[in-house]
C-alpha cells in the first residue's frame, strides 16, 4: 500500500472533541479486552463454559486444524498450552499466512528424543521430546514473537539476549516471557514478552517441547511398522515439506528463511540414527528409569530451509560406494539388502550425481548422501539434503521386476530427487507460489539424465506419455491454475499443499522443455549455471531465472527473440491453459486461440483476453525448418503454404516441444492423411503420435469434425509402433464405449475395422509373448503399452487373444511357478476369469487372500469382477460386505463389479437389498460414485426418474440434490456420446 492521499475532509471542533472522547472510550475498552484476552489465552476451549462465560451468539467458526491420526495403539494427549479460540483474541499478525519480518533465524541447535524401543513400538501412543535453541536477529522492535508450531506441547520457553557480539553464546541478560499461546488457524506459537527486543541485536530462543509420532500419515515425524527377517519391526522417519517441520519442532517454517542446523538425536542403542550430515560423535545418556540411550550428534548443515531437515531412526542395513570422494549409502530392510534389491539404486546414484556436477559445473556440497527405502511412504520420495527418503517400491529392484517398467521408474525418480540437490536445495524458490522452479526443473532433468545414460531411449515419446499427455488433458483456459501464482493468493496453509499437483510438476517440466527448445543447449545450460551460481545457498523468484536467461541471450547474437525472455515465458507461466494453433496451409495464415473444453460458437463470451508468445518449430516434407514465432493472435507465414503436390505437407511443433495443440485447415489434414497412407515412416513416430492425440482431442472438444480424426487411422495396418497404437486405442476405444451395452450397432463395425488393421501389430507381440517375453525387458514403450493392446484385442473377440488368455491362466493355475507375463497380467487374469467358472474364481480368491502387496491385491480384486456368471458376482458382493475390512480394504468392490457389463445390473439390485450394510461399510458418499458407473446408459428423463427413485430411500436430501445434478450431467454426456458414436458408426460403414 502507498502513502495516504493528500485529499480529505474537515470536521468542526465540537465534532473533533466528540470523536476524541469516543476514541478514549474505545482505548479503555480495548485495554479491558486485552486484559481478559491475556487471562483467557491459556484456557482450553472445553473449559470456557465452566469459567462463567455466557452463551453469547456464536462467532462464525474458522476451519479447525485437526492433528494427523496418532498410532492406533493409543490416544493423543491434550496440549499442555492450549490453542486460543479465534473469537477470544484480537486481530493480529497471527491471522496472516506469512510470518512478520521481525526476526531472522541465524542458526538452530535441535535435539530430539523419540521414545522408540524395539520391544515397545506397539505399546501406548509414541511421543517424542525435544529442545531447540534458535539464534535470531531482531529487525523490528517487538515484544511479541511468532514462530510456527502445530500439535506440539510447549514445556518451557525462554529468550536470552541480547547476545554479545563475538563471544559465542555469552549473553547480557534474559528477556522475560509472560505468556505462550497458540493460534491454530495459521499454525503459530506466540510468545508474549515482558519487554521489546531491540533491532540489530541477536537473541536466542530456548524452547522445550513434546509431540506425537504419527503412524497413519507421512507428515512430520512418523512411524513405519513392517516385517523384516520374520520379525515385526519399526522405524521412524521425517517428512517436512512443505509445512510439516512445525509438527516436529517450533521453527520459522518458510523456504526463504534458510539457516544452519546442528542436530542431535537421542535413540535406543539398537537403532541407527541418520540425518542430513555425517555423524559427528556419539555418547551415552541414562533416563530417569536407568535405561541407557545413545546420543548421536551430526555435523553442521549448510544453509537450508526447514523443509529439508531430515532424520531417521531405524534398524536397517545398507550397501555403500564412494563417488568422487562422496560416500553413498542405500538403507533398506535387512532382507532387501541381503537379497541385493538395493544394488541397482546404488549403482546408478553415484554416476547421476557425477553427471549433474559436470552439467552445472557445481560440485555437490555435502560429504555424504544417505538414501533410505521406507516400507511405506505415500509421498513417494523426498529430496532432503544428505538424507533422501523413498518408498521402497520406487527404489528397490527385485528379480521379478525385470519384465516391468520398474527399472526406468527407479532411474527417473532417483534422477528427479538428485536434480533437486541443485534445483530446490542449493537454490530454493522464495515462496511456494513458485514451487515449479523446484519441481519443474527436477522433472525435466529426469529425461536428460536417462538420455545421457541410454542414448537410444525414446526421450520424446516417453516425455509425451509420462508428462505432456496427462497435463494437456487436464489443462484448459478456464482451469484458473497458472504455473506461477501470486504469493498473496495464498491465504491458508492447506493451499500450499495443493500446489504439489500436475501443473507444478508436469506443466512446469513442459515449460522448461519449451524454453530449452527455442534456445541451443549450450546457451540453455550456460544460463542455468549462472542462475545456480548466483543464488547458491539462497532463494530465487521466477524473474531471477528469466534475468539470467536474458543475460545469456544478450551475450550472443545468433539467437534472436521477438521479446524478452520474461515477456515470452510470463505469457505461459502467469496464465492458465494453453493455445490451439490453427494453420491454413493454402494461405499460410496461422492463428492462436485459447483451448476450451467443449468449444462452443459463442466462445468469445468467455473471458480469456491474453495471447501467448509461441515458439513454432516445424517440419516440411520431413525436413526441419527454421524457428518462427507467433506473437500475435494471427500472422502470415508464406513459407508454410503447400502446393498440390502429393509430397507437400507441414507439421507444426517439432518433437512436441511446445505446450500447445495444433490444428490445420481441411487441406492440411488431408495432406497429412495422404502421406500416412502412402508412406507413414516419412513422418517421425513422435509426430504420428501427435497427429492422433491432437486430432482426437480437437474433435472431442468441437474444434474439428470427428471424421477428420478417424481419417488418420486408415493407415494403421502399416503402423508397427506400439506407442502410436496405444494412443489410438485410448482415444477410439473409450471407456464409455466399452461400458455402454447400447453400442450394439457400433461394436461390430468397430470390431471389423480395427481387427483388420490390428493383426500386424498383434502378431508381432503375441509371438514375443509365446516365444521369448524377456526380450521386452528394456523396451519401456512396449511394457507400458502392451496391456491396452491385449485388452482391446480380447474385448474385440480376437480368438487368438482369448485362447492365449485361457492358456496362460490355466498354465499358471496348474504350475504357479509359471508366472503370467507382467505387462499383460491384468488382461490375462480378467479374461481367465471371464472365460472360466467357479474353479478359476475360487483359485484367484485364494491367491488374493495370501497376497500382501496392495498393488497385487487390487489387480486380483478387479480380475474377480470380470466373471460373466451372475451368481458368482452376487457372491463376490456378499463377501464385500460380510468379510472383515482388512480382507477387502483396497477398493470398493461394489464399484469394481458395477464397472463390468454383467455386474452393472447385479450391483444395482444388490444396493437396493443391502443398502444399510453397504452404507456402513463404504459410507453413503460412495453411492454418488456408483451412480456415475451404473448410470452410464442413461439418455432420457424417464431413466433419470427411475434412477432417482432407485436411490431415493438411501440418501439424505442434500445427497439427493447432488445425485440429481450428477444424473443430469451423465445424461447430457451420454447424449453427446450417442451423437458422436452415431457419426463414428456412419464413418465406419463407409470405410470398412
Amino acid at each position: 500500500m502507498g502513502p495516504p492521499s493528500s485529499s480529505g475532509f474537515y470536521v468542526s471542533r465540537a465534532v473533533a472533541l466528540l470523536l476524541a472522547g469516543l476514541a478514549a472510550a474505545l482505548l479503555l475498552a480495548l485495554a479491558v479486552l486485552a486484559a481478559l484476552y491475556g487471562h483467557c489465552a491459556r484456557v482450553p476451549p472445553s473449559e470456557i463454559q465452566h469459567r462463567g462465560v455466557p452463551d453469547a451468539a456464536p462467532v462464525p467458526p474458522r476451519k479447525q486444524k485437526e492433528p494427523p491420526p496418532t498410532p492406533k495403539s493409543g490416544p493423543a494427549r491434550e496440549p499442555e498450552v492450549a490453542a486460543t479460540p479465534s473469537d477470544w483474541r484480537p486481530p493480529g499478525p497471527w491471522d496472516q499466512l506469512r510470518l512478520p519480518p521481525w526476526l531472522v533465524p541465524l542458526h538452530y541447535e535441535l535435539e530430539l528424543w523419540p521414545r522408540l524401543r524395539p520391544d515397545e513400538h506397539s505399546g501406548p501412543a509414541l511421543r517424542f521430546t525435544g529442545r531447540v535453541n534458535i539464534t535470531v536477529r531482531c529487525t523490528v522492535s517487538t515484544a511479541r514473537l511468532l514462530l510456527h508450531s502445530l500439535f506440539l506441547d510447549c514445556a518451557s520457553a525462554e529468550v536470552r539476549g541480547p547476545l554479545s557480539p563475538g563471544t559465542g553464546d555469552a549473553t547480557v541478560g534474559r528477556v522475560p516471557v509472560n505468556d505462550v499461546w497458540f493460534a491454530l488457524d495459521m499454525e503459530y506459537m506466540v510468545l508474549e514478552l515482558g519487554e521489546a527486543l531491540q533491532p540489530g541485536s541477536s537473541y536466542e530462543l530456548q524452547l522445550s517441547f513434546s509431540g506425537p509420532v504419527y503412524q497413519d500419515t507421512w507428515e512430520g515425524l512418523f512411524l513405519n511398522l513392517y516385517t523384516d527377517q520374520g520379525e515385526r519391526r519399526a522405524l521412524l522417519a521425517s517428512h517436512m515439506e512443505p509445512t510439516f517441520a512445525r509438527y516436529v519442532f517450533p521453527c520459522f517454517d518458510e523456504p526463504a528463511l534458510k539457516t544452519t542446523f546442528n542436530i542431535t538425536i537421542i535413540h535406543h542403542p539398537s537403532y541407527v540414527a541418520l540425518s542430513n550430515m555425517p555423524k559427528l560423535g556419539q555418547s551415552e545418556k541414562e533416563d530417569v528409569n536407568g535405561s541407557k540411550w545413545t546420543v548421536t550428534t551430526f555435523y553442521t548443515t549448510p544453509l537450508m530451509p526447514t523443509y529439508l531437515v531430515a532424520f531417521a531412526i531405524c534398524d536397517c542395513d545398507h550397501v555403500n560406494r564412494t563417488e568422487r570422494g562422496q560416500e553413498i549409502r542405500i538403507w533398506a530392510r535387512k532382507d532387501a539388502i541381503v537379497n541385493g534389491y538395493a544394488d541397482f539404486a546404488l549403482n546408478i546414484t553415484g554416476p547421476i550425481f557425477s553427471f549433474m556436477e559436470d552439467l552445472y559445473n557445481i560440485s555437490y556440497p555435502l560429504p555424504k548422501t544417505d538414501i533410505i527405502a521406507l516400507p511405506t511412504f505415500d509421498k513417494r520420495a523426498m529430496e532432503n539434503w544428505g538424507l533422501l527418503v523413498f518408498d521402497e517400491s520406487l527404489l528397490l529392484l527385485q528379480p521379478e521386476d525385470q519384465l516391468t517398467e520398474k527399472k526406468t521408474v527407479i532411474f527417473s525418480i532417483v534422477s528427479h530427487e538428485i536434480g533437486h540437490q541443485w534445483f530446490g536445495n542449493l537454490v530454493t524458490m522464495d515462496w511456494w507460489n513458485n514451487l515449479w522452479l523446484n519441481e519443474g526443473f527436477a522433472s525435466y532433468f529426469e529425461f536428460e539424465v536417462i538420455n545421457h545414460f541410454y542414448p537410444k531411449f525414446p526421450r520424446n515419446e516417453v516425455f509425451f506419455t509420462n508428462i505432456l499427455y496427462g497435463v494437456l488433458k487436464e489443462d484448459h483456459a478456464l482451469v484458473f491454475r497458472a504455473v506461477s501464482m501470486k504469493a498473496e493468493n495464498f491465504t491458508e496453509t492447506d493451499e500450499i499443499n495443493e500446489v504439489f499437483d500436475l501443473f507444478t510438476y508436469s506443466k512446469g517440466a513442459s515449460m522448461v522443455r519449451m524454453l530449452s527448445s527455442f534456445l541451443n543447449e549450450n546457451l540453455f545450460i550456460s544460463a542455468l549455471k549462472s542462475y545456480l551460481e548466483t543464488f547458491s545457498y539462497s532463494n530465487a523468484e521466477q524473474d531471477d531465472l528469466w534475468k539470467h536467461f536474458q543475460m545469456a541471450i544478450d551475450d550472443q547474437s545468433k539467437i534472436l527473440l521477438p521479446a524478452t525472455v520474461k515477456s515470452i515465458m510470463d505469457s505461459w507461466t502467469h496464465q492458465s491453459g494453453f493455445p490451439v494453433i490453427t494453420l491454413n496451409v493454402s494461405t499460410g495464415v496461422m492463428k492462436q486461440e485459447p483451448f476450451y473444453l467443449g468449444k462452443v460458437k459463442n466462445q468469445t463470451l468467455l473471458t480469456h483476453n491474453d495471447t501467448w508468445i509461441i515458439p513454432i518449430l516445424w517440419i516440411k516434407n520431413g525436413t526441419t525448418q527454421s524457428l518462427v514465432w507467433l506473437d500475435n493472435s494471427s500472422k502470415v507465414f508464406p513459407e508454410m503454404q503447400v502446393s498440390d503436390s502429393d509430397h507437400d505437407w507441414v507439421i507444426l511443433n517439432l518433437n512436441m516441444s511446445g505446450y500447445y495443440r495444433v490444428n490445420y485447415d481441411k487441406l492440411g489434414w488431408k495432406k497429412l492423411n495422404q502421406q500416412l497412407e502412402k508412406d507413414p515412416k516419412a513422418i517421425p513416430v513422435i509426430h504420428r503420435l501427435q497427429l492422433i492425440v491432437d486430432a482426437f482431442s480437437l474433435a472431442k472438444n468441437n474444434y474439428i469434425e470427428i471424421e477428420t480424426a478417424l481419417d488418420l487411422t486408415k493407415y494403421l495396418a502399416d503402423e508397427d509402433e506400439i506407442i502410436v497404437w496405444h494412443a489410438v486405442l485410448l482415444n477410439l476405444v473409450t471407456k464409455d464405449l466399452i461400458s455402454n451395452v447400447n453400442n450394439y450397432d457400433l461394436f461390430p463395425l468397430l470390431k471389423k475395422y480395427l481387427l483388420k488393421r490390428l493383426m500386424s501389430i498383434w502378431n508381432i507381440y503375441s509371438t514375443i509373448i509365446h516365444e521369448n517375453v524377456t526380450t521386452l525387458q528394456d523396451d519401456y514403450l512396449a511394457l507400458t503399452s502392451l496391456e491396452e493392446l491385449f485388452r482391446t484385442a480380447c474385448w474385440l473377440g480376437l480368438e487368438d487373444c482369448l485362447q492365449l488368455s485361457k492358456e496362460l491362466f490355466r498354465n499358471w493355475m496348474n504350475h504357479p511357478e509359471n508366472e503370467i507375463p507382467y505387462p499383460i497380467r491384468s488382461v490375462i487374469l480378467c479374461y481367465g476369469i471371464a472365460l472360466g467358472n467357479e474353479k478359476e474364481w475360487d483359485f484367484l480368491l485364494n491367491i488374493y487372500n495370501n497376497k500382501t502387496k496392495e498393488e497385487e491385491r487390487m489387480q486380483l480384486a478387479f480380475a474377480m469382477s470380470c466373471s460373466k456368471d451372475p451368481w458368482i458376482l452376487n457372491r463376490y458382493l456378499e463377501y464385500a460386505i460380510t468379510t472383515s475390512p482388512s480382507t477387502f480394504n483396497e477398493t470398493n468392490i461394489i464399484e469394481v463389479v458395477a464397472e463390468s457389463e454383467v455386474g452393472r445390473y447385479i450391483a444395482k439390485d444388490f444396493l437396493v437389498n443391502n443398502w444399510q450394510a453397504v452404507s456402513e461399510r463404504y459410507g453413503a458418499p460412495s453411492l454418488v460414485t456408483l451412480i456415475d458407473i451404473i448410470g452410464r446408459t442413461i439418455s432420457t428423463d424417464s431413466q433419470i426418474m427411475e434412477m432417482q427413485q432407485f436411490c431415493s430411500n438411501m440418501l439424505e436430501e442434500h445427497q439427493r440434490l447432488t445425485v440429481h445434478a450428477k444424473l443430469q450431467t451423465i445424461k447430457n454426456e451420454n447424449l453427446e456420446n450417442k451423437k458422436r458414436n452415431a457419426r463414428i458408426a456412419a464413418w465406419l460403414r463407409e470405410n470398412t
